[in-house]
């Protein structure tokens, strides 16, 4: 069965593919992410990676696919905590890789980050090519979820570890209806002050209701072939770190 969140499109009524409306959108909104990341969350994606990647650090992993990496905030972070491992990055959106490729040079770590532009369904790698695979706020983009886990699955080697963070709807009915007037109200209209896409940060709630949560997004990661799989909700619940191992 498909994810709801595949039949949410950043553009309605466009003919164009998840895909390729993914691809549009962010290179649209490139310029303003950062900000507007950091702005919509009040600096929390960062306590919010920090934890993610404690356990990608635990593993000591010499190789690192981040996928989504956009502007390249999370493969930065693995670069910067794993100092031996070796970190490459994709994503559709060539804009939002032109970013990264900036910051990545400002860091001085080109030599230890590889970005190119890739889809996570067709990933150009050969089977069991790392040992670890993050994934930070992409999988309810992705066209096809299952199919993105199986592939992700694929090009992780046995026993390597797959971590995905990935906003999420508090199950609290008291926190619930603050989080969705702020998601469907004041963020769709933070976004067109600053954004000159004015459709995507309505996408990004209607995605957020849309995609599988606990565990029905375990049950995916299981299905694609991973096991021991987690969920831990963070702040509130409004955004959920998931594991699963090879």
């Amino acid at each position: 069965m498909a994810d709801a969140a595949e039949r949410i499109n950043p553009y309605n009524g466009d003919n164009r593919d998840k895909t390729s409306q993914v691809e549009a959108m962010f290179d649209s909104i490139a310029p303003a992410y950062d900000f507007m990341n950091s702005a919509m969350s009040f600096g929390l994606h960062r306590r919010w990676l920090r934890k993610a990647l404690k356990g990608v650090g635990e593993a000591a992993p010499a190789t690192v696919l981040d996928v989504a990496t956009g502007t390249a905030d999370v493969a930065i972070a693995i670069a910067r905590k794993l100092p031996e491992a070796s970190v490459t990055g994709i994503d559709l959106s060539e804009g939002m890789l032109e970013v990264g490729r900036r910051k990545v040079s400002k860091a001085g770590l080109e030599s230890r980050i590889t970005l190119q532009q890739a889809d996570c369904l067709h990933l150009p790698f050969a089977d069991e090519s790392f040992d670890c695979i993050t994934v930070a706020y992409g999988v309810r983009n992705f066209e096809h979820l299952l199919e993105g886990y199986k592939e992700m699955q694929r090009v992780l080697r046995k026993g390597g570890k797959l971590t995905v963070i990935e906003l999420s709807t508090p199950r609290s009915a008291f926190v619930r209806p603050f989080y969705k007037f702020y998601t469907r109200c004041i963020i769709p209209v933070a976004g067109r002050l600053v954004s000159k896409d004015v459709r995507a940060y309505s996408y990004l709630p209607e995605s957020i209701a849309a995609v599988a949560q606990g565990e029905a997004m375990t049950a995916l990661m299981e299905q694609a072939g991973l096991r021991d799989t987690t969920f831990n909700p963070l702040t509130f619940g409004v955004c959920t770190i998931y594991t699963g191992v090879k």
